[in-house]
């Protein structure tokens, strides 16, 4: 009889003390990528993270990244979980248009539902500071368009797919450090207006240690803010925070965050009244 060694199942822990022995051993070699070598316990929550999205361990070493302090997944292997749900009846995209009009754009069709198309265009990269930059947007430009609109498209469609894991190249544009904002909502009572050449008040807490947690909350505070700021400085308002806002519509897909703030601009007086009429909550 061979004494040779036939694996008939992967080599996946079933325990936590196989994960962590399993993830020694990964970290030791020279065959995963750098980021992990030497680090058994990002291999293990790196493994972990995959499980979570149906990849396998190997498979999360190489696709999982921890960018700016959260898990992200590499473009490729989103779209190929997303392609590989059940529902997934077709994905398509592409990059059209010239100018500030180029864009890129993605079209995800879940079963039942109409399809739904995302766009990014060389506009929305400038506004957002990624036109020009160096790296991936310098060297292949047309590409990273067409990855922004992928990874709105499939995150927006298949948020069961991919558990609410972003795209590493959505992950890698993102501020490194995180961005103070005034927390409004604390403030009992809502100040006295702005003038319109004084700072822009932004709308709420950091979004991952607040906004995310009291949602409520945070739209409250979006509304006092709005209600505070003169008219001709809305539109300069509404560009400092279209980030934050849409970062929080993001994390809460069931709620109509950015038409909330919409019609609150568009009701900007209605409500700055009924401020005057009761203390904020």
């Amino acid at each position: 009889m061979s004494n040779a060694l036939t694996l008939k199942n992967s080599l996946e822990p079933t325990t936590l003390q196989e994960a962590m022995k399993f993830s020694d051993i990964l970290a030791s070699s020279t065959m995963v990528p750098r980021d992990f070598q030497g680090k058994p316990g990002n291999v293990l929550v790196a493994i972990q993270w995959g499980r979570e999205v149906g990849l396998g361990p190997l498979q999360a070493l190489q696709n999982i990244a921890v960018i700016n302090g959260r898990p992200s997944i590499w473009g490729d292997a989103a779209i190929a979980l997303v392609r590989g749900h059940p529902d997934c009846l077709s994905v398509q995209e592409g990059v059209e248009g010239e100018g500030d009009a180029r864009q890129g754009w993605c079209e995800v069709t879940r079963r039942g539902e109409a399809p739904q198309r995302r766009t990014f265009s060389v506009a929305d990269a400038k506004r957002a500071g990624l036109w020009g930059k160096s790296g991936p947007w310098t060297q292949y430009p047309d590409r990273m368009l067409q990855l922004r609109a992928r990874g709105f498209a499939i995150r927006d469609v298949f948020p069961d797919a991919l558990r609410g894991v972003m795209t590493r190249e959505e992950a890698e544009d993102m501020p490194a450090e995180p961005r103070h904002v005034e927390n409004l909502a604390a403030a009992p009572v809502a100040p006295a207006p702005e003038p319109v050449d004084a700072p822009l008040l932004l709308i709420g807490p950091d979004t991952k240690e607040y906004a995310f947690k009291v949602l409520p909350t945070w739209l409250a505070a979006a509304k006092r803010a709005i209600s505070q700021i003169d008219p001709d400085a809305l539109g300069a308002w509404r560009d400092a925070n279209s980030a934050h806002i849409v970062a929080v519509s993001k994390r809460f897909p069931d709620v109509p965050v950015v038409e909330t703030i919409i019609a609150a601009i568009d009701h900007r007086h209605e409500y700055a009244e009924t401020q005057t009429q009761e203390p904020a909550q």
